[in-house]
Parts: structure tokens; sequence; C-alpha cells
């Protein structure tokens, strides 16, 4: 199963993203909409989970939740905005992948089996940061593998 992960859009919908998920059997989006119109644009690819960032506080995006878990092949995955404000052992609570954006600062790391994955923001440019979506690929027998993917815009 292949799932796109997006973050950070802060009401920006770059013309480079939807082309990019093109393909994908689910959309993830890990917070900081912006605009509740772009949930809507990324639905047309794929079904959409979201969860509600720092600046979803107003209209429908002020009613996704905080965080999410869901259930894909065998992995458990774990959806937040803000990994500061992660309350609880991934590894002890069996998840396969906890996904998180707010730094707009793409990572994937590994950590007690689990892994820990920022696609980074494909929403306004931030300091020097690239603009970047990320790739979930997911397996019943295997690890989790994500991918950063730099849409490559100026």
């Amino acid at each position: 199963m292949k799932i796109g992960v997006v973050s950070d859009t802060h009401g920006l919908l770059r013309p480079e993203v939807l082309p990019a998920l093109a393909g994908v059997e689910q959309i993830l989006h890990l917070g900081d909409v912006g605009d509740s119109t772009i949930l809507k644009a990324l639905a047309k690819i794929a079904p959409v989970h979201a969860v509600r960032g720092n600046i979803d506080r107003t209209g429908s995006n002020s009613r996704l939740p905080e965080t999410d878990v869901l259930l894909y092949e065998t992995h458990y995955i774990y959806l937040l905005h803000d990994i500061g404000t992660l309350h609880l052992d991934p590894a002890a609570a069996k998840f396969s992948a906890v996904l998180y954006g707010h730094s707009h600062c793409p990572k994937i790391e590994h950590r007690k089996g689990v892994l820990y994955f920022n696609p980074g923001s494909c929403g306004p440019r931030r300091f020097d940061l690239p603009i970047t979506i990320g790739m979930l690929t997911l397996h019943s027998a295997r690890q989790p593998v994500a991918e950063i993917v730099d849409l490559g815009c100026a």
C-alpha cells in the first residue's frame, strides 16, 4: 500500500503537490491545513485522513482530531502535528510509525523499532527548507518504508 503524506500547507496547495500524489491509495495530512478546500482537493486523488495543527483553530479544520491512530495492513500508524506533544511510548503501544509535521523539516528516523517520519512542508517556504511531501509504503510482513519527495519548487 502506498500512502501520500503531507503537512503544513498553511492554506497553500502548490500545483506540484497533486501530480506528485498520483497513484497513492490514501493521503494523510499532518496538520496546519489552513484552508479546508485543500483537504477537498486532496480527496479527489485518494481518501484523506487529517489531524489538526496549531493554526487550525477556526472553521471545519478546528474539528479535526489532535491525534489519530490508523490501521493499514498490519501496521498501526500514529498521527499528530507536533512531535513535542507526543505523550506516549510508541514502541510500548506497538505502533509501526509516528507521523508528524510542524517543524517544516523533513526527517526519517527509527527509534526502538518505530519509524518517525516528518514529510516536511509543501506549503509556504520557511527559511531555506525544501518544499517536500512524503511517501509511506506498507507491506504486511515488513517495516514501513518512508521516502521524502522534493517537489523542486524554487
